[in-house]
């Protein structure tokens, strides 16, 4: 039984809340957080803690990006029952989004032992935290910027979305980080990228969320600190987002890499001299 109490679940709602949407990885700042708070990071109930308190952080996507949301539910929601609706953008679009959701499902339900056991490692984090760096630096200088979102195809949303498995399988490696260098390298700008990543990390990251529940609450976390830490990260996501928006419409994601490596290679040093555990 893993007891979080509420000013550790106030921590890591507030890590989680940052940490979602920007592309430094939430999982893999999560479990440096958890572990210099010596919390058991393979135990299941923690592992299920943090996965519920990242719905809090994709509420506030909901709520930022109501209008839009509200717009591509609608154009399905049309297009099912008039065949007529089902020649615009919006309607399309919020297919792809289902349908790029299905092999980050399918992997992840796959590979669960896998991503809680062996992989969920710091010195995992550590190594992915750099190479993700590395792939999101050469995604920028090398995408071109040319495409707005109303450009996304099929093709852009299936690619998008089968590169959340890198930060699925990968801790460190960041959902948001892999899924905009995606889009940067398909030639997406900035903004663009960016707002495709958020809206296809809606489905997998509340359904892991809701899923990890019954773990999170049955498992001996206390469902006072759950609730806490849900709405801080809410709240912080919230900020979270609206900030990286305006900063990436005038700045590139250098700063991001180099923040990535620094705390990569801090990473390693604390896990090598023994200050974290592995």
């Amino acid at each position: 039984m893993s007891a979080i109490g509420i000013g550790q679940s106030i921590v890591l709602g507030v890590v989680e809340g940052i940490t979602e949407f920007l592309p430094v990885s939430s999982t893999g700042h999560l479990k440096i957080a958890e572990g210099l708070m010596d919390i058991p990071v393979d135990d299941k109930a923690v592992v299920a803690f943090t996965a519920v308190i990242q719905v809090g952080a994709i509420a506030a996507v909901l709520v930022y990006f109501f209008r839009d949301i509200a717009r591509f539910a609608s154009a399905w929601g049309r297009g099912l029952v008039d065949r007529g609706q089902r020649q615009g953008h919006d309607y399309e679009f919020a297919w792809w989004v289902i349908y790029a959701t299905i092999p980050i499902v399918i992997v992840g339900l796959a590979a669960k032992p896998l991503i809680e056991g062996p992989l969920a490692s710091l010195w995992v984090v550590a190594g992915s935290l750099i190479v993700g760096s590395a792939l999101m630096w050469v995604a920028d200088q090398r995408g071109r910027h040319k495409r707005n979102e109303d450009d996304t195809t099929f093709a852009d949303a299936m690619l998008v979305g089968c590169s959340q498995i890198l930060a699925l399988l990968f801790p460190g490696f960041s959902r948001s980080g892999a899924t905009i260098s995606t889009g940067l390298l398909l030639d997406l700008d900035r903004i663009a990228a960016t707002r495709l990543s958020f809206f296809l990390g809606i489905p997998a990251l509340t359904g892991a969320g809701l899923y990890e529940l019954k773990d999170a609450v049955g498992g001996g976390v206390d469902p006072v600190p759950l609730a806490v830490g849900t709405l801080v990260s809410f709240l912080v996501a919230y900020a979270s987002i609206a900030w990286l928006l305006k900063f990436i419409a005038k700045h590139s994601f250098d700063a991001f890499v180099v923040y990535r490596i620094i705390v990569g290679a801090l990473l390693f040093a604390l896990l090598g001299t023994g200050v974290l555990q592995a």
